[in-house]
């Protein structure tokens, strides 16, 4: 992740590192709000251990442990896409390093290493590996590819895309591979806010994005074409795609399941 396209030069993407004082908080509260939902599944699992044999008993405490301190933490930041209790109170976001969203597999291992490092060490390394890493990444940040950044509430929309006239014959038979989540998000934030940034940023940050993209598109654009207009056009380009290819899924669903509710070998529906 290049620092300066994120944060630098007045281009605001949001991922500005969490403090180690926000961070702190947050996971007080979500260590809190653990240990409540904790106290009250092992209560529940201590009335069904009574009735068990000491193994079956032993078996069913240790699968409450796993589900309070890695199933839910797990659960919880990939369906918020890293947003648990105490985040969302203190305004910060868990995100890849490449600025996307965090999936399953993030969550589970930041939750598997957080036994360790938050549990059975008191968060003592998990202290340790913030303090010393200059974007105060626990042990399970660094293993999973992640870190804390801080969400800004109140933030206006930004403005909506449109293609360029110039360009659209060539876009729309151009071949757009895919493009990495960080590098289409700060692509479609400079375009938001290049007007506010100071001219040479915006000459440099335009044209490094836009030569950044351009290995991802071919041909390339026609000789000429400003950076600016370059990205507009394949940003544009790649949202009507991903929007049409969208809208074809959600018919096709729909014919199945109309088909899934016929009668079969091709008797007709019943007339009312």
């Amino acid at each position: 992740m290049r620092d300066e396209i994120l944060i630098g030069e007045g281009v605001v993407l949001d991922a500005r590192p969490a403090s180690f004082a926000t961070r702190m908080l947050g996971a007080l509260i979500d260590v809190a709000a653990l240990v409540i939902v904790g106290t009250a599944v092992l209560a529940l699992a201590g009335n069904i251990i009574d009735e068990l044999d000491p193994a079956a008993g032993a078996a069913l405490g240790i699968t409450a442990l796993v589900i309070v301190t890695i199933v839910i933490p797990a659960t919880v930041e990939t369906l918020t896409r890293g947003r648990s209790l105490g985040k969302l109170v203190m305004g910060i976001r868990v995100v890849r390093d490449d600025g996307g969203p965090v999936r399953a597999r993030h969550a589970i291992i930041r939750a598997l290493v957080g036994v360790l490092e938050m549990w059975m060490t008191a968060g003592g390394i998990a202290l340790m590996t913030s303090l010393a890493h200059p974007q105060g990444k626990r042990l399970g940040d660094l293993l999973a590819g992640t870190y804390a950044v801080r969400v800004r509430g109140g933030q206006r929309a930004l403005p909506p895309l449109f293609m360029p006239p110039e360009l659209a014959g060539w876009v729309r038979a151009a071949d757009i591979r895919r493009l990495p989540d960080g590098v289409a998000l700060a692509a479609r934030q400079f375009l938001g806010r290049a007007e506010k940034l100071h001219q040479a940023s915006r000459v440099r940050l335009g044209t490094e994005l836009a030569a950044e993209i351009e290995g991802y598109v071919a041909p390339g654009p026609p000789p000429g074409t400003h950076p600016e207009r370059f990205l507009a056009a394949v940003l544009t380009e790649r949202r009507d795609r991903e929007y049409a290819h969208a809208m074809r899924a959600a018919s096709i669903a729909r014919s199945e399941a109309l088909l899934l509710h016929r009668l079969p070998h091709a008797v007709p529906d019943p007339v009312d």
